[in-house]
């Protein structure tokens, strides 16, 4: 990304940042770094997630790098949840360059928790025992080995069973969602994704074939 290009995502961060308040961080995720590991070039409100300059990807930002860009399209008030637990609404928009090709993400991720809390007491004084809050659906990670591991987790529960009582058709399913969501790109995750599976790196790169040819079945079908 040039500087003119991080100069305008970053001085939009911070003016969004301002309009909103301290509870709205603004981050911005340089799609082309040379280090997928690495890709937070500017962020405002850091304290809501826990991150600073230099920290790696999101979940979204992992398997945009991973993606046709093509295929990739904003995604609007959303929410997510931190690692010590509050519940944000988040948007990624995706800043194109002339030729339309994904450089950069602008994320915002606005903290509700306390608009949680007052909408549960206010419930719990109304007595609507009926109804719950929505759960958030992903965590926002501190670093990409966090990241790695919550990508294993959620691999798991795809499956439906530890690695112990996995099939080797499991283990293909679940070795697809990893390659899928860009979890490969992390450096040495090849090596940590064997281990967690008792697979060899011959096998690993065995299964991935597997879980595209029956992907790319399933759309020709």
């Amino acid at each position: 990304m040039e500087k003119r290009e991080l100069d305008l995502l970053s001085r939009l961060a911070k003016g969004i940042a301002k309009e909103f308040g301290s509870k709205c961080e603004v981050v911005v995720h340089d799609l082309e770094s040379k280090d997928p590991n690495s890709t937070i070039v500017a962020i405002e409100n850091g304290e809501v997630s826990g991150r600073k300059l230099g920290d790696g990807p999101s979940n979204v930002v992992l398997k945009a790098l991973n993606s046709d860009p093509e295929q990739l399209h904003d995604k609007l008030a959303y929410l997510t949840k931190t690692e010590d637990g509050k519940v944000l609404r988040s948007s990624t928009i995706f800043y194109r360059n002339e030729a339309g090709k994904p450089i950069a993400v602008l994320g915002i991720n606005y903290d509700t928790s306390l608009l949680w809390a007052i909408q549960d007491a206010l419930h719990d004084f109304n007595n609507h025992e009926d109804e719950e809050p929505v759960a958030a659906t992903a965590t926002i990670p501190h670093n990409v080995t966090d990241l790695l591991d919550e990508l294993i987790d959620e691999s798991m529960r795809i499956t439906g069973k530890p690695v112990a009582l996995m099939t080797k058709e499991d283990k293909v399913k679940a070795i697809g969602y990893l390659n899928d969501a860009g979890a490969f790109l992390i450096t040495k995750s090849g090596q940590k994704v064997c281990n967690y599976f008792g697979i060899s790196k011959y096998t690993l790169y065995s299964y991935m074939d597997e879980a595209k040819s029956a992907r790319e079945g399933e759309v020709k079908e």
